[in-house]
C-alpha cells in the first residue's frame, strides 16, 4: 500500500504542474522517474516512450501508466493515472459544471471565450505543422495527409475517419519501403517465425478485453445514454494515434449535439491547464449528461483512457520486436501522416472557422502563433494574455 500511495503522490504532483502538453510531460516524467527517483532506467524508459507512439490513446498517460505498472504491476498504473489525472478531471468537471447558457451569455464570458477560441486556432495551427514536419518527410506521405485532409473537410463522419485510417494501414503495409524513406534508413529483415515470438508475449487476456469492449460496446450503446456515451468514447481512444490534438477531429464527431462555441470553449480550456489534454473528453462528458455532470465526465474520463491502457499492458513486452517488422513500420508511418490530414481537416472546421470573424482576430491569432511557434513563451502566460484581453474587451 505505501509503494501504491508513493506512485498516487508523485504524479499527483506531477498533474498539478505539468504545463505544455505531452512532449513536456514526458521530459517532466524524464527528470523525476528516471533520474531523481530512478524507478525506471534510460533504456527502458526510452522503450516505454516509443511503445505510447507505436499504439492508440493519450501518449504521455500512457508512459505514465506504463511507469506506474512497472514499478508496482496493474496498480501502480492505475495509481499513476488517477494522480497524473485528478487534478485536470476535477478542473474540466467545474468547467462543465459551471457552463450554463444563462453564465456564458454575459458580456466578460462571450469575449474571454471568443479569445480562448483564436487560442484554440493558434494552438492546433502549431500542432499541425510540428506534426506535418515530424510525419509528413516524402511525397508519399504527404499525399497521404493531403488526401485525408480534402476527404474529411468534404465529407464528414466518424466512420469516413476510421476508413481513411484503415486504408492508410493498409497502404502503408503495402508499399513499407518506398514510404518509410526519409523515416529510416533501412528497414531490419524480420521473418515471420520472428513476429510469432514476439507475439506469444503478447498479454492475450488484456488485448481480449480491448477487443471485447470495441466491437461489444456498440452492440449495447442502445440500452442507456451511459453506455452509449462510453462506448462512443472507447471508440474515440481505441482509434487516436498520435495523442493530444489528433483527439479533436474524433471527439466533434462523437458530440455532435454540443454546440461549436461550448466544444472550443472546452478545447482551449484543455489547452490552459496541466495534465493530459484527453481530459478534454471530462468537460465533454459532463456537457453530454446535463443530468448527471458527474456520471458523464466521468465515464467519458474512463472511456477514452481505457484502451490506451489495455494495449500498454498487452504488448509492453512485445512490441520492440512488432516495431521492426517492415510492414509494420510502414503501416504505422502511412497512419501518422493520414492522422495530421485529419487535423487539418479539423483546424479549418470547427476551429477556424468559429474562431476568425475579422481582421482583429486574424492579427491577434497570428501574434499568438509567433509566441508559440517561435518566441516560445510558456503557453499558461499566452493563456492568461489572451483571457486578460477578453475581460478588457468586456468593459
Amino acid at each position: 500500500m505505501k509503494k501504491y500511495s508513493e506512485i498516487f503522490v508523485q504524479f499527483f504532483y506531477l498533474g498539478l504542474i505539468s504545463f505544455g502538453g505531452p512532449v513536456a510531460h514526458i521530459a517532466y516524467f524524464q527528470k523525476t522517474f528516471v533520474e531523481k527517483l530512478k524507478w525506471v532506467e534510460p533504456q527502458t524508459y526510452a522503450g516505454l516512450i516509443g511503445l505510447s507512439q507505436f499504439l492508440p490513446g493519450p501518449g504521455s498517460s500512457q508512459v505514465g501508466f506504463a511507469i506506474g505498472h512497472e514499478r508496482a504491476g496493474a496498480f501502480g498504473g492505475i495509481a499513476a493515472f488517477i494522480g497524473f489525472t485528478l487534478p485536470s478531471f476535477l478542473i474540466m468537471y467545474f468547467l462543465a459544471n459551471l457552463g450554463s447558457e444563462e453564465q456564458l451569455s454575459q458580456p466578460i464570458f462571450v469575449n474571454v471565450i471568443s479569445m480562448l477560441k483564436i487560442l484554440a486556432v493558434v494552438v492546433v495551427a502549431d500542432a499541425v505543422l510540428s506534426m506535418f514536419t515530424n510525419f509528413c518527410k516524402n511525397n508519399i506521405t504527404i499525399s497521404i495527409a493531403f488526401i485525408s485532409a480534402v476527404t474529411s473537410i468534404l465529407v464528414s463522419g466518424l466512420f469516413l475517419q476510421v476508413l481513411l485510417l484503415l486504408a492508410a494501414l493498409i497502404f502503408g503495409a503495402i508499399n513499407q519501403a518506398k514510404i518509410q524513406q526519409g523515416f529510416l534508413d533501412s528497414a531490419p529483415a524480420i521473418t515471420h517465425s520472428n513476429i510469432r515470438t514476439e507475439l506469444k508475449n503478447m498479454k492475450v487476456f488484456s488485448f481480449s478485453i480491448f477487443v471485447i469492449l470495441l466491437f461489444g460496446l456498440p452492440l449495447l450503446a442502445n440500452v442507456s445514454k451511459e453506455i452509449s456515451l462510453f462506448s462512443d468514447f472507447y471508440y474515440v481512444g481505441s482509434l487516436v494515434f498520435g495523442g493530444g490534438h489528433v483527439v479533436l477531429p474524433m471527439l466533434q464527431e462523437v458530440t455532435t449535439s454540443i454546440d461549436n462555441d461550448t466544444f472550443l470553449l472546452g478545447y482551449a480550456a484543455a489547452q490552459a491547464i496541466p495534465g493530459p489534454m484527453f481530459t478534454f473528453a471530462t468537460y465533454l462528458g459532463g456537457e453530454l449528461l446535463v443530468n448527471s455532470v458527474f456520471i458523464g465526465a466521468f465515464l467519458a474520463t474512463l472511456a477514452v483512457f481505457l484502451p490506451g491502457f489495455l494495449l500498454i499492458v498487452a504488448f509492453k513486452d512485445s512490441w520492440k520486436g512488432l516495431a521492426k517488422f517492415p510492414r509494420v513500420a510502414g503501416a504505422m508511418v502511412a497512419i501518422n501522416a493520414a492522422v495530421v490530414g485529419l487535423l487539418m481537416s479539423a483546424f479549418y472546421k470547427p476551429v477556424l472557422i468559429s474562431a476568425i470573424h475579422n481582421h482583429w482576430d486574424v492579427v491577434t491569432a497570428l501574434v499568438g502563433f509567433w509566441a508559440v511557434r517561435y518566441a516560445k513563451l510558456p503557453i499558461i502566460a499566452i493563456v492568461i494574455t489572451y483571457v486578460a484581453i477578453g475581460i478588457v474587451k468586456s468593459l
